[in-house]
């Protein structure tokens, strides 16, 4: 047995900077994808794991098509105690869903984890770099507002619980800049993955 791993990726970014077009680029390269957000989606869909567990913790935020996600963000939003109680549900069965994908991809050069929260929450744990999508402040805001059900304010509040985007470039070690054209992003994510997977010229 070769003692070879696959290089594990952290990607990150903060609201609106452009992570999952840069994760389907990554995808699009082949390279396999943990994506934290969708394994949330899944758990707290029809028969997900966490659905006993929240509708317990939080009685009337759950029904036939699994956890209403209005009613439990408004269980939650502002309530740091009820926030805690809900990651320790939902965490556990996180992990365990991400350690059964490194499994799956254990002859995968390279594998990326998609991690909205990766400074915020998480931690670099794990990890064996951090490449963070950044865009100037202006296309961020126009691209976030531009969402439905967005408000200013909703934006401003998301924003102060994110680690700020200068010290996310200032933490990361690789910085892709979705603030050029598609093609130029496309770009540089196929270089990082070079890099990373030894294929650089």
């Amino acid at each position: 047995m070769s003692e070879k791993r696959p290089f594990i990726l952290g990607l990150t970014g903060s609201i609106g900077m452009g992570k999952s077009a840069v994760a389907a680029m990554f995808r699009g390269l082949g390279v396999p994808v943990f994506d934290a957000d969708a394994a949330v989606h899944e758990l707290q869909g029809p028969g997900g794991a966490c659905l006993a567990p929240i509708e317990r913790a939080f009685p009337g935020t759950t029904g036939p098509a699994g956890v209403d996600r209005q009613k439990l963000g408004a269980a939650v939003f502002g309530n740091p105690q009820a926030l805690k109680l809900l990651e320790s549900i939902v965490h556990p069965e996180v992990a365990e869903l991400r350690r059964v994908f490194l499994a799956d991809n254990a002859d995968a050069p390279l594998i990326v984890f998609d991690i909205p929260l990766l400074f915020e929450k998480t931690g670099q744990h794990g990890l064996d770099a951090v490449v963070v999508v950044s865009a100037p402040a202006d296309q961020q805001r126009e691209r976030v507002l531009a969402r439905p059900g967005m408000t200013v304010e909703k934006f401003e509040q998301i924003l102060k619980l994110q680690v700020p985007d200068a010290e996310k470039r200032a933490r990361a070690d690789h910085v892709i800049d979705t603030g050029v054209s598609l093609a130029e992003t496309r770009h540089a994510v196929q270089r990082l993955v070079h890099l990373l997977t030894g294929q650089q010229k």
